[in-house]
């Protein structure tokens, strides 16, 4: 058998390596110029620039308006002044920032406007209510009398210098400790429910819950207007208008506690199980203190929305002017509903006290969150100084306890028998 093998023509020294030229891929990346690179902009810092944008833009826009409101179109009206306003600094503002800016950082920069705008509207508001309501009731803030006395003695031609609303007082304070001491373990306890124990009726609690968000309040102080004091024949009370908010706090509690506990990591309660731990033990030992200051922030939430309740404590307790502090029999008032009954009376003096009352409530409802968020505002695995020094005297028992174990448990040593010589 001959193998015969192709000879390459004379000339051709077989294959040759391309230059580099031809080597080279078809794309490639464009070479990098050194003098066009761009510095990164820190979106968190308000530059010089972006605070002349901003009060350039509402200058223009506020002479903008003013020229057609006053001489070119026939617009009038403080609302439709400030809308149009807006509306042209928002314009502005973008253009002045696009002049230094690329399309990202316009859109940021009118986001960001518009967010803190909105903040300051609500702050300005609040702000307007509760100076509002001081100015209103000043001439009856500064009488001592104002928080020490009832309304059992004073009539509507009065003087300020007699009454006040010391039973309103004692009857918010009532109402709204029963409704906490109802509302927080029952609102605790199903929020743990519905993240521990999933099921087909976990969610069908959840359902529920989060209808009863919406139950106006009205309906609140019917049911147990109905159950409480017609079917079981109990007479009006504050133990009847602390049932009628504990059914207004209480979806509240459990919706925000829910939504608290869903972010507890579950490597933490991995870690727990990984011990030994059981169900119960890990949500008590680590995913309720590290839910602590959210699970308070639910309580504050719930607690706000059943202070200020006026419809079901008029239904479920009544309207008194004397001072109760029994919160299972005869009427009892609450600061609202005294602030209300106070404020559509025709006379000054009720007016004054009523805003008073209302400028009471305000600190009571401040005084609470205040306390609230001392207990509870320390985040996950921050202590107290008592806290710290139960831990480092248990750290002491447990290192003289082991090292008494280790002594314990060492084998004793015994010297070697020495053997006798004839």
């Amino acid at each position: 058998m001959t193998v015969t093998t192709a000879k390459s023509p004379p000339g051709d020294q077989g294959p040759q390596t391309p230059p580099a030229e031809a080597r080279a891929p078809r794309t490639r990346l464009p070479a990098r110029r050194t003098g066009l690179t761009e510095s990164r902009r820190n979106l968190s810092t308000l530059r010089a620039t972006d605070v002349y944008a901003m009060l350039g833009a509402a200058a223009a826009a506020l002479a903008i308006t003013w020229v057609m409101f006053d001489r070119l179109l026939p617009f009038n009206g403080a609302l439709g002044f400030v809308v149009i306003a807006y509306a042209l600094f928002l314009g502005l503002y973008a253009l002045l920032v696009s002049f230094d800016e690329d399309g990202p950082a316009v859109r940021d920069r009118v986001a960001a406007a518009v967010v803190q705008s909105l903040g300051v509207v609500m702050i300005a508001v609040l702000a307007f209510v509760i100076v509002y309501t001081i100015y209103e009731g000043r001439d009856a803030l500064p009488h001592l009398n104002f928080y020490t006395q009832s309304m059992a003695d004073a009539g509507p031609i009065e003087p300020l210098s007699v009454g006040g609303i010391l039973h309103a007082i004692v009857g918010t304070l009532w109402q709204i400790s029963i409704a906490l001491l109802i509302c927080i373990p029952s609102g605790l306890v199903c929020a743990v429910f519905l993240n521990e124990v999933p099921g087909a009726f976990s969610r069908f609690v959840r359902t529920i819950v989060e209808a009863m968000t919406a139950l106006p309040s009205i309906v609140a102080g019917l049911f147990v207007y109905a159950t409480f004091i017609l079917a079981l024949g109990f007479d009006r009370s504050g133990l009847a208008a602390a049932l009628a908010i504990s059914v207004m706090m209480l979806p509240i509690i459990i919706r925000a506690s829910d939504v608290v506990i869903r972010l507890v990591p579950g490597t933490l309660r991995e870690a727990s199980y990984a011990l030994g731990t059981s169900r119960w033990r890990t949500v008590w030992h680590v995913v309720l203190p590290t839910s602590r200051s959210g699970l308070m922030t639910a309580i504050i939430l719930g607690t706000a929305r059943g202070v200020g309740e006026t419809s079901p404590v008029l239904l479920t307790a009544g309207y008194t002017a004397e001072l109760n502090t029994d919160p299972l029999h005869d009427p009892m008032v609450s600061l609202p509903l005294a602030t209300f009954e106070l404020v559509k009376s025709p006379e000054p003096t009720y007016i004054a006290r009523g805003f008073g009352t209302a400028a009471v409530l305000l600190l009571l409802v401040l005084v609470l969150f205040v306390v609230a968020r001392v207990i509870g505002g320390r985040g996950p695995g921050r202590l107290t100084r008592r806290q710290e020094h139960r831990r480092v005297k248990a750290s002491r028992r447990d290192t003289r306890r082991f090292a008494a174990r280790a002594a314990t448990d060492q084998p004793s040593v015994r010297p070697a028998p020495t053997r006798s010589t004839p």
